[in-house]
């Protein structure tokens, strides 16, 4: 089972994300936080797998409690579900170190979807949000994919098949198994691709693979 703590200060809001999850064989809601400083307590002594965590809360917000989550409990997962898609949200989800980003409008399949690519180790953007993202992390409309492709350039043959499949939303063991390598060779791959061209996670490798162009490439 994925062990899963939710996070948000509407009560109602909490009862239909966990109703929605409740529906998935393989994950349950362990714990449940008002605010982001009670999750944090909460994700130390319940020890869950993915926190979902509203970005605005009471008493520690969102971004900050993710960002906490990080120090305290590098272990776990966060996803960031909320109804605001401006991008200065986006952005400091990522910066806290957030592996996923929802909107509280999207698909329920999506929280499901979400809950499991983050807890194999694969990023999740909901597709509402996906395009502020990549305006984040890029420059200019017109020179953005030639930048990422002469960045993806640097990596060795391997390393940008695995970054395909890390873009194509694939977890290690996921990608083991199409390039018929063992989870741990692509642990290995994931951590010299990012160190390589600086990125600081999953959802950043994701953006440079679409960007580049290398996912299209994958999915065939």
């Amino acid at each position: 089972m994925i062990r899963v703590l939710l996070a948000d200060d509407e009560v109602i809001v909490r009862a239909g994300v966990k109703a929605i999850l409740a529906a998935a064989p393989d994950i349950e809601v362990v714990a449940e936080a008002g605010d982001g400083r009670e999750a944090i307590e909460l994700a130390r002594a319940r020890r869950p797998d993915v926190a979902l965590l509203d970005v605005r809360m009471p008493v520690l917000d969102g971004l900050a409690a993710a960002a906490e989550f990080r120090r305290a409990v590098p272990e776990v997962s966060v996803v960031m579900l909320t109804t605001f898609s401006e991008e200065e949200y986006i952005a400091g989800a990522l910066d806290s170190g957030a592996s996923g980003f929802l909107l509280k409008s999207g698909d329920p399949y999506e929280l499901m979807a979400a809950v499991r690519a983050v807890h194999g180790g694969a990023a999740f953007l909901s597709p509402q949000v996906a395009h502020h993202v990549i305006r984040r992390l890029s420059g200019g409309v017109m020179t953005r994919e030639a930048a990422a492709r002469e960045r993806a350039a640097t990596l060795t043959p391997r390393e940008r098949d695995v970054l395909a499949l890390v873009g194509a939303g694939l977890s290690n063991a996921e990608i083991a198994e199409r390039l018929f390598l063992v989870e741990g060779t692509v642990k290995v791959y994931v951590s010299a691709m990012l160190s390589r061209l600086e990125l600081r996670n999953r959802v950043q490798a994701a953006v440079l693979a679409y960007q580049a162009g290398l996912v299209d490439d994958a999915d065939g």
